[in-house]
């Protein structure tokens, strides 16, 4: 069953990953759109990608992390401390693109699109990371 399991967790990773990748970068074109029509399809776009992929493929993720790392025993690890602060940070990443996607909902966005363009670089950043952590595991 582990390896199962561990095949739903790479699954989810991957499309939590897309996802984070990819709404930052409707949030660029959203910010360079302004009002009217072409908003309203990035609001749809943004909301359905955050709640029905995203969304759940974090929570699988999460799910399946959890049962992966208490059954494999990877919890005494300190590679693994560092690999759950990240993926902490990259949750933190997904709840602010919640925040800044409900702002856009409302038309009450803060940001030029290259916030958007710099903010899109921290979930990469932070996936190399955990996977340099998890295929390593350097301490």
């Amino acid at each position: 069953m582990y390896v199962w399991i561990k095949a739903l967790h790479v699954i989810a990773i991957i499309s939590w990953m897309a996802g984070l990748l990819y709404l930052p970068r409707l949030f660029v074109y959203h910010a360079s759109a302004g009002d009217g029509a072409l908003s309203d399809t990035f609001k749809i776009m943004e909301r359905r990608l955050y709640r029905y992929i995203m969304t759940p493929a974090m929570l699988v993720a999460w799910m399946t992390g959890i049962y992966l790392a208490v059954e494999g025993g990877a919890l005494s690890a300190g590679w693994f401390h560092v690999k759950l602060t990240l993926v902490v940070l990259l949750t933190a990443a997904h709840l602010h693109d919640g925040a800044l996607m409900r702002r856009f909902a409302q038309d009450a966005n803060v940001h030029s699109p290259r916030y958007y363009r710099i903010f899109n670089e921290l979930p990469t950043v932070l996936m190399i990371s955990v996977v340099i952590l998890v295929i390593v595991k350097p301490f």
